[in-house]
């Protein structure tokens, strides 16, 4: 058996890979699911998302194996990275002086063949292999090697994916929130969207291309792919509307005639719904920023409907005036908001439910843009509520 040489850049590999605070984390079904995909593909018993550590090589991802990670020394994955810019395909492990004798294949798993793909970060360093293994010699075709470095790339998606939203986690706190989120969204724009289409393209592809040869088990685990790249994709979407949200306050105050504000709300939200709403003023008209708020409407009307629990959707607008303040409300006949949750909702990222009415999971962000407008307006916002008997969003903004 030859041991596998030190990659030539270690330290700086290993920083990088330490800065994903991936390691020894609980099973996710995004890397599983990617596993299950490339043992079906390839048709190996085995699939493995490792990683590299100092001494040890440790799997994120094991399908068709217990084990949790295994000595470095005896990592074939360990030889890859040291050749990072090829798979590693080794058809019969016991007739190849590197391995003939390790442990891994003349005891279990037994490892024969071996192909692995190094899982490339941002900055050029291999953190370790998508790789796929099986007891007996074998082969892969020229579309398995291309469908398997497929795979590869979007492991590294998902691990990026992974390494911004940490970041962007540890960035936001009470002062430097704001700020953290408006750098995240540039980035957001640039190095997130790109991936996430990237992952809906390659869904498409095999469905178009393996649809027939991947069994209904791994059409599921591919649907779930497209499902959570769609999740993210509005999770995105979302924080770049909450970074924008400040900057609507640049504009011009206009007036508003109350009496075209409900038009104007239901032509926005384009709803089929069985929905009814009322609009209730004691003025004729505002002097606002408009953008500003019906932004802040859309979102908590647009909640109302996503988040009731009646057939029929009921929905009321108020606005009247004081001196410094326009006050505004928004009230419905859904289910009510617990009383312990009501000083959380406001936080970025927090939701009460797993899915709205419509099976979709929500980001934590709607409720957050309303708070951040109506603070950077010169107002406050509250919600008052009772279970069963439907939320009222009370909010005001200066004149």
């Amino acid at each position: 058996m030859i041991e596998p040489d030190k990659y030539n850049n270690e330290k700086n590999r290993i920083e990088d890979l330490k800065s994903y605070s991936i390691l020894d984390t609980l099973p996710e079904a995004d890397y599983d699911n990617l596993t299950a995909i490339a043992a079906e593909i390839c048709s190996t018993k085995i699939s493995l998302i490792s990683l590299i550590d100092n001494n040890r090589q440790w799997f994120k991802s094991r399908h068709g194996l217990n084990a949790l990670e295994t000595p470095r020394k005896y990592a074939f994955c360990a030889h890859a990275i040291n050749d990072p810019d090829h798979m590693l395909i080794v058809k019969d492990a016991s007739k190849d002086k590197r391995f003939h004798d390790n442990p891994l294949v003349i005891g279990g798993p037994k490892v024969i063949f071996y192909a692995g793909v190094p899982l490339m970060s941002d900055n050029g360093n291999p953190l370790g292999t998508l790789c796929v293994i099986d007891d007996k010699p074998k082969e892969l075709s020229e579309g398995e090697k291309k469908s398997l470095n497929a795979l590869a790339k979007q492991v590294v998606n998902v691990l990026n994916l992974r390494k911004t939203k940490l970041a962007l986690e540890r960035a936001i706190n009470l002062e430097e929130k704001n700020q953290a989120l408006e750098r995240f969204a540039y980035v957001a724009a640039h190095d997130l969207k790109s991936p996430l289409i990237n992952i809906s393209m390659l869904f498409n592809l095999f469905i178009e291309d393996y649809g027939s040869k991947v069994d209904a088990e791994g059409l599921e685990m591919l649907n779930q792919i497209d499902v959570s790249a769609n999740i993210l994709s509005n999770l995105i979407e979302g924080l770049l509307e909450y970074s924008k949200s400040g900057h609507v306050l640049n504009e011009n105050k206009t007036t508003i005639n109350l009496k075209d504000l409900k038009a104007d709300i239901l032509g926005l939200l384009n709803t089929e719904h069985k929905l009814t709403l009322n609009l209730k003023s004691s003025i004729d008209e505002i002097v606002i920023n408009k953008t500003a708020l019906y932004q802040i409407l859309i979102n908590l009307v647009t909640n109302a409907i996503k988040y009731n629990d009646k057939k029929h959707i009921e929905i009321e607008i108020g606005v009247s005036a004081s001196n410094n303040h326009y006050n505004f409300y928004v009230q419905d006949n859904g289910p009510g908001i617990p009383l312990e949750h009501q000083e959380n909702i406001f936080n970025i990222f927090t939701t009460l439910t797993n899915s709205d009415r419509f099976g979709r999971s929500g980001s934590g962000i709607g409720l957050a843009s309303v708070k951040k407008i109506v603070d950077l307006g010169g107002g406050v916002v509250k919600v008052y509520s009772e279970l069963k008997k439907g939320a009222k969003f009370i909010f005001t903004l200066e004149k």
